[in-house]
């Protein structure tokens, strides 16, 4: 396979950090990003370009920053949409400003960063685009429903845009990764709120307290998800001959989790056939 060039968000630290490294050791070129250069001078110096990106900036700044990583090859064959953090509280307790910052980061960065590269990838008819969701996007835990609602939202939004765009020769690969061993669930990461209000405090603290020793200790290893994705891009190692799916869960947690909901689903199809395909006109 000929070389790849990867544009990377979020690459501090975590699969957006370990991303790059992998790329450039799969030969490929990747020019990773962040909301600060500063977070990311080490990756340059291991061979990555690097470029200032934040996600909450607006559709403008995005499409200079994109049109300056073109620039820099002349082409993108690889966007990773992996820019994104963690906010949880009990409904009673979310603040809208609260829900609108993690939907800001997590789906809008997302749906500006895809929208500034789509028309390069569209006019070469050719390219992938990779986003990094999560189990959250799948399973709504309590006291997750900002960063789950996030990533519902993203699943929809990515899986339309996958069948608008399939016609003009662009892959859309969907990642969904479990609890993996990144900085993700650190305090400089995640936004969490203690409800305040007596009926949710137990459940509320054991779940704050939960993530918090969780923290860098899940069991997923990222080093190996991050291969696979790679794998996955490049249809090499695991992927090698094999049909690449539009959705690919990661982790033993991800995997329980998606089987456990997809039986739920077809029981409740099987149960209920009847009154739900009783709704037609009788003409």
């Amino acid at each position: 396979m000929t070389q790849l060039v990867w544009l990377i968000t979020g690459c501090s630290s975590g699969f957006g950090e370990l991303m790059t490294h992998h790329v450039l050791s799969r030969g490929d070129i990747a020019i990773a990003t962040a909301r600060k250069l500063s977070k990311i001078t080490h990756l340059g110096r291991a061979g990555a370009a690097t470029l200032e990106l934040d996600v909450t900036h607006s559709q403008e700044a995005i499409n200079d920053a994109v049109a300056q990583a073109i620039a820099l090859y002349g082409r993108i064959d690889v966007v990773v949409n992996n820019a994104a953090y963690v906010a949880t509280a009990a409904w009673e307790d979310m603040e809208y400003g609260q829900l609108l910052a993690q939907f800001d980061t997590n789906v809008f960065g997302v749906v500006k960063v895809t929208r500034a590269v789509l028309p390069h990838l569209r006019e070469r008819k050719s390219g992938t685009m990779v986003f990094i969701i999560s189990l959250s996007g799948w399973y709504g835990h309590p006291f997750n429903g900002p960063y789950s609602g996030s990533k519902f939202a993203l699943e929809g939004l990515v899986e339309s845009l996958s069948r608008e765009t399939e016609g003009f020769g662009i892959k859309t690969l969907l990642i969904e990764p479990g609890r993996f061993r990144t900085m993700l669930l650190s305090p400089d990461h995640i936004h969490t709120t203690r409800s305040k209000i007596p009926a949710y405090n137990k459940a509320s603290n054991a779940h704050v307290d939960g993530l918090a020793g969780e923290d860098r200790k899940q069991q997923g290893d990222t080093k190996k998800a991050v291969k696979i994705i790679v794998d996955l891009v490049r249809k090499e190692g695991i992927a090698e001959g094999r049909e690449v799916p539009f959705r690919f869960p990661l982790g033993t947690d991800c995997y329980s989790a998606m089987w456990e909901k997809c039986e739920e689903t077809i029981r409740l199809l099987r149960d209920w056939d009847q009154v739900i395909n009783s709704t037609d006109h009788d003409d």
